[in-house]
């Protein structure tokens, strides 16, 4: 079980939220069979949509990461309900390349430079937010800062890391996001500064066994820190029989009319966790009656 802490300074200044996201990233690599470097890219993006989807407040709330670029990935997928449960989709997940000039995985390689970052929040409105930014660098956290600087106009440092293990298990992952909020005076930015100087990958701190709210305690040392919230979160899918019911309905009565006149049983894949469903002739034509009706 993963977990999302959100914590502010007592003066109002900063906000930040960590995440240990370790188990939801390796139930990601379970259920999508992806190599080192899709892993890598995958993580980071699950964890940072878990992160974005603990500052909903609506119960029924929703955010969506959605990356298209021209990197071998192709797209990359996460959605987040309020409660920081993630799901994912990963458009090609075997991708292999050298590693870096770093010697680490090339994230950035995988996903592409060229391409955009949708973010999508459902917040119970007539129509959902829709923010779109071009990618910085393809290595997902800078992407996520670019956005909230350029959609949210929120001052914001995004760190992600997935460390994976040589059988492709996920040994550790987690990041976390930090904020200035409104009255932030030039000492609350340099004192963010100093405290990411020689700050360690938070890969590597969730390994050694930090916790997010030690991570956030660690970071905003020498300020006094209140913990906001705490979710445990998990990689989750909210598929159903109903749910692809209602998505083949809206194919329309030509697709269903086909479905029914093939006499075949239809295998269907949830993209999200691979759960698979099975319609047959008569399920095709009481869903065209109700396609009619």
């Amino acid at each position: 079980m993963g977990k999302v802490t959100r914590c502010i300074t007592t003066d109002g200044a900063i906000m930040m939220m960590a995440a240990d996201t370790t188990d939801i990233v390796a139930s990601a690599e379970q259920i999508h069979g992806t190599s080192a470097v899709v892993t890598a890219a995958f993580g980071r993006l699950l964890t940072a949509c878990s992160l974005m989807g603990q500052s909903l407040k609506g119960e029924d709330n929703s955010i969506s990461l959605q990356i298209k670029a021209d990197g071998p990935i192709g797209t990359l997928l996460a959605v987040s309900d309020a409660h920081a449960n993630v799901r994912g989709y990963v458009g090609q997940p075997i991708v292999e390349l050298p590693l870096n000039r770093q010697g680490k995985l090339d994230v950035g390689g995988a996903v592409g430079k060229n391409g955009n970052l949708y973010v999508v929040k459902d917040l119970g409105l007539k129509e959902p937010y829709v923010g779109q930014v071009p990618l910085v660098s393809g290595e997902i956290a800078e992407d996520i800062t670019s956005y909230f600087a350029v959609s949210e106009q929120i001052p914001t440092v995004c760190a992600l890391g997935v460390l994976v293990n040589p059988d492709l298990s996920c040994k550790a992952a987690g990041g976390f996001i930090i904020q200035l909020l409104p009255g932030a005076i030039e000492e609350d930015i340099v004192f963010i500064e100093n405290a990411l100087k020689d700050l360690e990958n938070v890969s590597s701190m969730i390994a050694q066994g930090m916790t997010p709210e030690a991570i956030c305690r660690l970071v905003l040392k020498g300020r006094e820190v209140e913990v906001l919230d705490e979710s445990a979160c998990e990689y989750r899918c909210n598929c159903s029989k109903e749910r692809i019911e209602k998505a083949l309905i809206s194919t329309g009565e030509k697709t269903l009319r086909e479905l029914a006149e093939g006499g075949k049983t239809e295998e269907i894949n949830c993209q999200f966790c691979d759960k698979k469903y099975y319609f047959d002739t008569q399920d095709f034509l009481r869903l065209l009656k109700q396609c009619k009706s």
